[in-house]
């Protein structure tokens, strides 16, 4: 809170300066995600390609998952449209931070909230929240869809164990990749130089690696960010040489968190 004296000596008080509560602050990001049309558009986008892909995936192969040729699980295609939902997490996750970065919006952020930590902690908090919803019921949509395919194959999976994990370990990792997006659009500040780079991470290296030999390449390929945090998406994962479920989304997050610690600095020091 800021005092003023006038020339007439009347002390002003100016209650535009106090310093916002986190709930204000957390309101403010949650009307400006909810207002703006892209994030609609985008959570669409999420339920059609992890919901929809998921039973498009499990009807197509449904009948040679229960052959004896078959060499996967009914387990890796429960979830496989959430491998895909993973872009528009991506996306969303850019918009939240790169938008006002680009319309200069975010200096009228900093001006009412002095204390940007406060802007990077209720951004991801809202961001977590609505990927974290979002993909859990997506995830639980596609697993109803596509299990009523695998049911009539006689290869149908009880929502039970890594089944059950796997719905909200889908909002986990959308959650999380949400959080590992804001980090990096914080840093770059540019929306396509984040989404880039995100999905160049999540999707491109992390395969990439695989072609790294010996036992560095191995650990490589574990520790990349998509790779360690997408086991926990899935009851049985395509590659089975990767970490544990929840090791490997105790590592994403590990990682997450030093992204954003990374950020939180830069924004502190960097003008707006």
């Amino acid at each position: 809170m800021t005092a003023t004296m006038t020339e007439g000596g009347t002390l002003v008080v100016s209650p535009a300066a106090t310093t916002a509560g986190f709930g204000a602050v957390l309101r403010a990001e949650w009307l400006k995600l909810r207002t703006v049309r892209s994030t609609w558009w985008t959570v669409l986008a999420t339920f059609v390609l992890g919901a929809g892909l998921t039973v498009l995936m499990c009807w197509g192969n449904a009948d040679w998952l229960a052959s004896p040729e078959a060499d996967e699980s009914p387990g890796s295609f429960i979830t496989w449209g959430m491998m895909i939902a993973q872009i528009t997490a991506v996306v969303l996750g850019a918009l939240v931070v790169t938008t006002e970065y680009a319309t200069g919006m975010i200096r009228s952020s900093f001006a009412a909230v002095p204390a940007r930590g406060r802007v990077l902690a209720a951004k991801s908090l809202v961001l977590v929240t609505v990927l974290f919803v979002v993909g859990t019921v997506t995830a639980l949509v596609g697993y109803l869809g596509g299990n009523y395919f695998l049911d009539q194959e006689g290869i149908g999976m009880a929502l039970e164990g890594d089944v059950l994990r796997s719905m909200y370990g889908s909002g986990l990792y959308l959650a999380g990749i949400g959080l590992f997006t804001v980090a990096v659009g914080f840093l770059l500040r540019h929306t396509a130089g984040t989404i880039s780079v995100v999905l160049a991470l999540m999707l491109i290296l992390g395969n990439m690696v695989n072609l790294v030999p010996g036992t560095f390449g191995e650990w490589l390929t574990k520790l990349m960010p998509g790779n360690a945090g997408s086991v926990v998406s899935t009851p049985v994962s395509f590659n089975p040489d990767l970490l544990d479920a929840w090791t490997g989304f105790a590592v994403f997050g590990a990682e997450t968190a030093v992204l954003l610690a990374a950020a939180y600095v830069v924004l502190r020091r960097r003008d707006a």
